[in-house]
């Protein structure tokens, strides 16, 4: 009978002490936490709209933009950050936007996607990089 109750007893003890990581755990989880959990999610899933900002900070001028449904993934260690798109063929492409001291880029969101989900934009500022010309064929 012994075994019983020491049983009982460290199962209670288990059960306590569960409730009390739960309970100092659950406070710690803000609203403001969900929130932004499931909008990474979301984007991550290809269900946002955002746009993609890259900036030299030496010119202040804007170096490309890229507005779309993507995920986005930073390389630390390659010093770029990795866009993957989807394709409607259910494929996926991914760009390399190379980071260094003198670049800095923002995304923003620009709402949830009611557009068509596999359509990306990247346009490439010819003013800002030297001996790019654009030629227009119709």
């Amino acid at each position: 009978m012994n075994r019983q109750r020491l049983r009982k007893a460290a199962a209670l003890l288990a059960a306590a002490m569960v409730a009390v990581s739960c309970a100092v755990a659950l406070p710690a989880c803000t609203e403001k936490d969900k929130v932004s959990h499931n909008v990474s999610q979301d984007a991550n899933n290809f269900n946002v709209r955002r746009r993609i900002t890259v900036f030299n900070m030496r010119s202040d001028r804007v170096l490309l933009q890229m507005e779309g449904c993507f995920a986005i993934e930073t390389d630390k260690d390659a010093g770029e950050l990795d866009v993957i798109c989807e394709l409607p063929d259910g494929t996926y492409q991914k760009h390399f936007i190379y980071l260094n001291d003198w670049t800095m880029y923002t995304v923003e969101q620009l709402g949830s996607s009611e557009e068509d989900k596999y359509s990306y934009e990247l346009n490439f500022l010819p003013e800002a990089l030297p001996g790019v010309s654009v030629v227009s064929k119709d």
